[in-house]
């Protein structure tokens, strides 16, 4: 037993996680199913009579009931190899990682799953955890309602079923991200 629980608590191989990916994708399209996370607020909003007075939300959600308990497996599943799985919460980053993050003022990169400067609830009332939480948490929904899909949805669901709005989506969300990472962050983090 206690060789099993080794395992599992050990990174799987890129191979197995991404022949796992394949089999998923290749159900669902099977199914004539499309995945992707962010479908759920859509979802949630529908289930509780959000068509009503949008005609957005007015559809039949419980052909989605599936990606629900996908959602609420993620969850689930995330919050058991927090609790039970993980050996402790020592995140390996390499030490230029390191140097970098304590350069941009953020304390004990690696420590935790987060970083507590930034992830906290005390950090939630001040300037830089409004911007990034508030208005960062506006421009993720806006974007993700924009874009027709979330990372997930684009990334693994629509480069799989060949769609090339998700191919400009994937391309808009790494510059995005560069961008973020290079150029926006260090100002934000200096605040």
């Amino acid at each position: 037993m206690n060789n099993l629980i080794e395992f599992i608590q050990q990174p799987w191989p890129w191979y197995v996680a991404g022949t796992i990916i394949a089999i998923v994708m290749f159900a669902l399209l099977y199914f004539g199913n499309s995945f992707g996370l962010s479908a759920n607020f859509r979802n949630m909003c529908s289930m509780l009579g959000g068509g009503r007075s949008c005609d957005f939300f007015d559809f039949d959600w419980r052909k989605q009931t599936w990606n629900l308990l996908f959602l609420a497996g993620t969850v689930i599943g995330g919050f058991i190899a927090h609790q039970y799985l993980m050996p402790d919460a020592t995140i390996a980053i390499s030490e230029a990682t390191v140097a970098d993050l304590q350069a941009l003022g953020i304390a004990n990169p690696g420590e935790g799953i987060v970083p507590q400067d930034l992830f906290s609830f005390e950090s939630l009332f001040s300037l830089k955890g409004l911007i990034m939480f508030v208005v960062g948490g506006f421009l993720v929904g806006f974007g993700t309602r924009y874009a027709g899909g979330c990372t997930s949805g684009h990334a693994i669901s629509g480069l799989s079923d060949l769609q090339p709005a998700s191919l400009v989506a994937v391309i808009g969300f790494f510059i995005g991200g560069l961008v973020m990472t290079h150029l926006l962050l260090p100002h934000l983090l200096s605040l």
